[in-house]
């Protein structure tokens, strides 16, 4: 199997893999299930410092991100779309899809969204249900400041939908204190399960807003509000995985038993910044650093294809291109959750120094991680 160092999905822990081996029972009678999904559910809370009600779904995380805009939506809102990479703009065809009139800010995809400029924008521009923001855009590895972002939205009675799929964990997240509505979360990135599940957290906003729509929600499964009362009721909507829940709570525990856990992914990410700008690689972004991604420009001399090939065939290292507006201009190195070691990061060097050389990349020095 190769060493996987993509931006998500990363590898998994062994006891991850044996918590998701355990012997299951049936999920729709069984009520200590019920009590072990709420109990993961109030961990993944609790370390992302949050009273809000957060839930598991069953989907890969972009079922969150179209959950919370199915949800929220109803025909002709006006939803404000914060866009400073493919993913942000991507909210804006969830919101079309429910009937909602997405407007774009969009920005330089290559800086994180100044706050007051959009402050400014505003100032002259409202009537806006909610906004989408994007906290760590994993094709350009952008990293949004939403400590200052949600907070200004709420100032302006505007809700908070943030896509944290890959930032949250690796970088810090403080729902209740940044005023987030709807955070939007994956099983497969910093949290380092395999993929599979979602993770929403909603404010009681958030739920006011989903509770008194005058119209239905156009989604069954992309719904939030089915899970109204679950806990109560002792019922889920649909059956839920629970060899993946299994996986997933294990891997919420490693976190919490990891006290170093963010400061050693924004140190692993410096370390790899640093390596390449030393070495006369240039950095995709000017700014909006993520500690879960690296993302570099493809040097002259060589093309993407040829390094991520190399990486994988000569040294069994999985690096992942880009796509849309980035496809073939630049590298992305994924150093989140159980990836993000300096063991890890300095066969990544090594190897990449040494296909760099093989391409006949002219380097100002060696890739070294120090």
């Amino acid at each position: 199997m190769y060493m996987m160092m993509t931006p998500g999905p990363t590898m998994v822990a062994e006891n991850v893999r044996i918590a998701r081996s355990l012997e299951t029972g049936n999920p729709d009678f069984d009520l200590d299930f019920v009590e072990y999904y709420k109990e993961t559910c109030d961990l993944y809370s609790e370390l992302l410092h949050t009273k809000n009600e957060s839930l598991i779904l069953s989907g890969e995380g972009i079922l969150g991100l179209e959950a919370a805009v199915a949800s929220l939506t109803e025909q002709g809102d006006r939803v404000l779309v914060l866009d400073n990479g493919v993913f942000g703009k991507g909210f804006a065809d969830f919101v079309t899809m429910y009937g909602g009139e997405a407007v774009l800010y969009t920005t330089d995809y290559m800086k994180e969204i100044d706050v007051e400029q959009l402050q400014a924008y505003l100032k002259e521009n409202s009537g806006f249900k909610y906004a989408t923001v994007v906290h760590c855009d994993t094709p350009s590895g952008m990293l949004n400041p939403i400590d200052k972002i949600c907070p200004l939205l709420k100032r302006y009675g505007i809700l908070t939908v943030v896509d944290s799929v890959s930032g949250m964990f690796g970088n810090e997240v403080r729902v209740d204190e940044w005023g987030i509505d709807v955070l939007c979360g994956g099983s497969q990135k910093a949290i380092s399960a395999p993929i599979g599940l979602t993770l929403v957290t909603i404010s009681d906003d958030a739920k006011c807003v989903m509770k008194n729509r005058q119209s239905k929600i156009a989604s069954f499964y992309a719904n939030l509000t089915v899970f109204d009362s679950y806990y109560e009721k002792k019922w889920f909507p649909y059956s839920m995985p629970i060899s993946d829940i299994y996986g997933l709570r294990q891997a919420l525990e490693n976190i919490k038993a990891d006290d170093k856990f963010l400061e050693r992914h924004h140190t692993v990410a410096q370390k790899t910044r640093s390596a390449l700008k030393r070495a006369g690689i240039s950095l995709y972004a000017r700014n909006g650093y993520s500690d879960t991604v690296t993302v570099f420009q493809v040097p002259k001399g060589a093309t993407a294809e040829q390094i991520l090939d190399k990486m994988r065939k000569d040294y069994n290292i999985l690096l992942a291109g880009s796509f849309d507006v980035l496809a073939g201009e630049v590298i992305r190195i994924g150093h989140m959750g159980y990836n993000c070691t300096d063991k890890n990061m300095k066969e990544v060097c090594t190897a990449l120094n040494a296909v760099l050389h093989d391409l006949a990349v002219d380097l100002k020095q060696d890739i070294v991680y120090l």
